[in-house]
């Protein structure tokens, strides 16, 4: 069960560290081919979508310690479902709000729910 924990923790870790660094480090190339968004180079828009890009790539670093440093694995589970159950509950918002998005998204919707429910899963193990 210890190696699955580790699994789970790295797999949301690495996803968040990598989206996080490619739509910080270049947002317009990184929506455009991993969600099939055009995104305009607005110093506004440019401003939100690295904000959040940084707490995903920060959110990675900390649910990553969590694989290597006892004392944060808790945490770091609690990271992770809050991040990307924040995301699936976002997505699942819009879709009902604004209609269905690209088949990107959906799959975006669906590894959010998977990884968010894992996370779930071991923290109510930890807890329990």
């Amino acid at each position: 069960m210890e190696i699955i924990k580790i699994i789970i923790l790295g797999l949301s870790g690495l996803l968040l560290l990598f989206a996080g660094l490619m739509r910080l480090t270049n947002p317009i190339k990184t929506y455009l081919k991993n969600s099939g968004i055009t995104l305009e180079n607005d110093i506004n828009l440019m401003n939100e979508i690295r904000g959040v890009s940084s707490v995903m790539l920060c959110s990675g670093i900390i649910i990553l310690l969590g694989t290597i440093v006892p004392v944060l694995t808790t945490f770091s589970f609690v990271v992770a479902t809050l991040i990307f159950l924040g995301f699936a509950i976002g997505r699942l918002f819009s879709n009902v709000v604004d209609g269905k998005p690209n088949k990107q998204l959906i799959t975006g919707l669906i590894s959010e729910l998977v990884l968010g429910t894992a996370n779930v899963f071991y923290l109510v193990n930890i807890l329990v």
